[in-house]
C-alpha cells in the first residue's frame, strides 16, 4: 500500500475525534515549515504553510460543536491563533509562529488525553466488571 493510499485510508476509517487529533497535528506541522521557510527567507513557501495552517484553524473553528460551553472559551483562542497566523505572514515573524504552534500544540495534547479518557470509558478498564 502507498503511503498515498494509507494516509487516505486513514482519514477515511478515523473517528471525530481522531480526524480532530490529525487536523492539530497537521497544523503543527505547517507552522513549523513556515517557521522554516521564515528562516529561509523563502517567502512564497512561507506564505504557503501558513495559509494551510489558517485554513485548519478555521475548519475547527466552523465544524466546533457550539451547544458546549467549552465551545465559548476555545473558540476565541482559534480566533487568537488564527490573528496570530496572519500577523506572522504579514510580518515575517517567527516569534508569532512559535506562539501559535505552542497554542495547537497544547490543544492537541489536551485532546489526546480527551480521546484517552473517553476510550476508557467506552472500553472500561480491561473486561472487570
Amino acid at each position: 500500500m502507498s503511503i498515498q493510499a494509507y494516509q487516505t485510508n486513514s482519514v477515511e476509517t478515523a473517528s471525530p475525534g481522531e480526524l480532530t487529533l490529525m487536523l492539530y497535528n497537521g497544523c503543527i506541522k505547517f507552522i513549523r515549515a513556515g517557521r522554516k521557510a521564515v528562516e529561509q527567507n523563502n517567502i512564497e513557501q512561507k506564505n504557503i504553510m501558513i495559509q494551510k495552517a489558517q485554513a485548519i484553524i478555521l475548519e475547527l473553528m466552523v465544524t466546533m460543536d457550539q451547544q458546549y460551553e467549552v465551545a465559548n472559551e476555545i473558540l476565541p483562542l482559534y480566533e487568537y491563533i488564527h490573528h496570530l497566523l496572519i500577523e506572522a505572514n504579514t510580518k515575517n515573524d517567527g516569534a508569532l509562529l512559535e506562539e501559535a504552534e505552542r497554542l495547537v500544540i497544547e490543544f492537541r495534547d489536551t485532546w489526546k488525553q480527551v480521546l484517552l479518557q473517553s476510550r476508557k470509558l467506552q472500553h472500561g478498564t480491561g473486561g472487570t466488571a
